[in-house]
């Protein structure tokens, strides 16, 4: 689909792009013209767009972002201190959107976990450019196998999405990647602690497992669909 003209931040025409995909977006930004010009912007080029105009906003309406944009300087909270306690969460790609042009700056957003780092004022076609390169990144390890049947419900690895009985089924991100890991392995029980290492790293508890087993049993509508072993882990359910 071509998308129609959209000023850049800089209030010049930006030439139509085609966007390939379209991606869940997170814009954290306190300034309402600056958001409000993204969010319309990022709409008009496909895809779906969610607002925070505050840090403690920010993490708590996070979960469901395929990418986070990020603005440092917010009313609440440090947009460093988000940075980090997102990707101690969870790995959502971030890019980091601000005035703050020094070389340091840039350096800290790196090291607590942003993906990449742009400085206002900028060009709304090379934010674009930025979100694709980002996302092309976040999905360059995606497993050879394309999609996973189970019965009625299908996963497509490359893509991210998931079907039951034809009906597309929304997941956040370690969501998903419980959903697969589990159908990738139909007929194993796969432990508790290798799926919170597998999925969370070394940020986890029990209370995240669970809470995220029973998000998609609702949303798959049913809880046989993912079986719990008492004292194992979990498995998907039989067909």
């Amino acid at each position: 689909m071509l998308f129609g003209n959209w000023p850049d931040v800089r209030g010049r025409a930006a030439r139509p792009i085609r966007s390939s995909d379209s991606w869940r977006l997170l814009v954290v930004e306190d300034d309402d013209l600056e958001r409000d010009t993204l969010k319309q912007g990022l709409g008009r080029h496909g895809h779906e767009v969610a607002e925070a105009r505050t840090g403690e906003q920010a993490l708590a309406d996070h979960d469901d972002a395929d990418l986070i944009l990020l603005d440092l300087e917010l009313p609440d909270l440090d947009g460093l201190e988000v940075c980090r306690a997102i990707r101690v969460d969870r790995d959502t790609p971030i890019i980091v959107v601000t005035e703050r042009a020094s070389e340091l700056d840039c350096v800290l957003a790196l090291q607590n976990g942003a993906d990449d780092y742009v400085v206002k004022p900028y060009g709304f076609r090379e934010l674009l450019a930025r979100i694709e390169a980002v996302m092309r990144r976040a999905r360059s390890g995606v497993s050879a196998v394309e999609v996973i049947e189970h019965g009625p419900l299908q996963i497509d690895t490359n893509t991210r999405e998931v079907t039951c009985h034809g009906k597309q089924i929304r997941t956040t991100r370690k969501e998903f990647d419980l959903l697969r890991l589990l159908a990738s392995r139909p007929d194993t029980v796969v432990s508790r602690k290798f799926i919170m290492h597998q999925i969370w790293g070394d940020s986890w508890s029990r209370r995240t497992v669970d809470t995220h087993v029973s998000s998609l049993r609702n949303k798959l509508g049913g809880s046989d669909w993912i079986v719990a072993v008492r004292g194992v882990g979990f498995r998907i359910g039989p067909v």
